[in-house]
């Protein structure tokens, strides 16, 4: 018989693992039941009604009801965390949760800020988007159309009422989903800008369509309907810096210059989408 392996399995050291093992178990049992004291006194001290959210008071909105984000609000801060902390608790109510909330739920809000009061009231402090275009579907149309409210950056966040005549600028083109997107993201700026040199020019632009071919149409003021209004065509990739230079040099240079002073109401297109050339066509 092997005198090590006898060792090793005497019945001291056997009792020795055993009094260890017990001694680990108290030591887990007893820090279980001191995270489980801790806790219960947390989720105590956080149900006390001195820490609880006691109004909800909203500032800066003009547009949007104040009692619908007041309801969205509420309903944020209705639950608890793990069944045992209340989320109106001033400390950790959810703050960040009800501002997403809130902007996925009212489109037209642009900043939102949190603050709680020394009367445990809630202030909300939000901006709303100022409505600068409309947009108006993927195809310029003659009949009443279902438009949307742009902010200045091309933002898409409210249904917009109907309008005669040209109260807003008008973007046409292609939103799989109209709230809460962007139109043409990527060069939207550059866009306006395109849009205020015509203006510079003396032209007035009324509406800019993005087909799906990639070409721009600017309906320009003048047509009966937008469809038959004079219109400038461009390419989406196109270098509108220097398309604005081209369009500058050829409305100051004859025949374009005379044409465009004397018969403006029979012009139908002038066409910038063939590098420096600049085409146009009267009627």
């Amino acid at each position: 018989m092997n005198p090590k392996r006898n060792v090793l399995n005497s019945p001291r050291l056997t009792e020795l693992k055993k009094h260890r093992q017990r001694a680990i178990l108290n030591k887990v049992l007893v820090s279980l039941l001191a995270l489980a004291v801790i806790f219960a006194f947390l989720a105590y001290l956080s149900r006390l009604n001195s820490l609880q959210i006691s109004d909800i008071e909203i500032i800066g909105n003009k547009v949007i009801d104040t009692q619908a984000i007041v309801s969205v609000v509420k309903s944020d801060i209705a639950g608890k965390y793990l069944w045992l902390f209340p989320k109106s608790n001033i400390l950790i109510y959810p703050e960040n949760g009800i501002k997403n909330n809130l902007q996925n739920k009212f489109a037209r809000l642009k900043d939102i800020n949190l603050s709680i009061n020394n009367n445990k009231i809630l202030n909300i402090s939000v901006n709303e988007r100022t409505a600068a275009y409309t947009w108006c579907g993927t195809v310029p149309t003659t009949t009443e159309e279902n438009c949307y409210f742009l902010d200045a950056s091309g933002y898409v966040f409210d249904t917009a009422p109907y309008f005669s005549g040209e109260v807003y600028f008008k973007f046409y083109g292609d939103i799989t989903n109209p709230l809460g997107s962007y139109f043409s993201k990527q060069n939207f700026q550059q866009l306006i800008s395109f849009k205020d040199v015509l203006i510079s020019l003396g032209l007035k632009p009324v509406a800019l369509y993005i087909t799906t071919d990639g070409d721009i149409q600017i309906f320009l003021s003048g047509g009966t309907t937008l469809l038959n209004a004079p219109k400038i065509l461009l390419r989406a990739d196109a270098d509108l810096k220097n398309v604005a230079e081209n369009l500058q040099a050829a409305l100051n240079t004859e025949p374009l210059q005379s044409k465009f002073k004397n018969n403006y109401a029979k012009l139908q297109y002038i066409d910038l989408r063939f590098g420096n050339k600049v085409y146009d066509k009267f009627q």
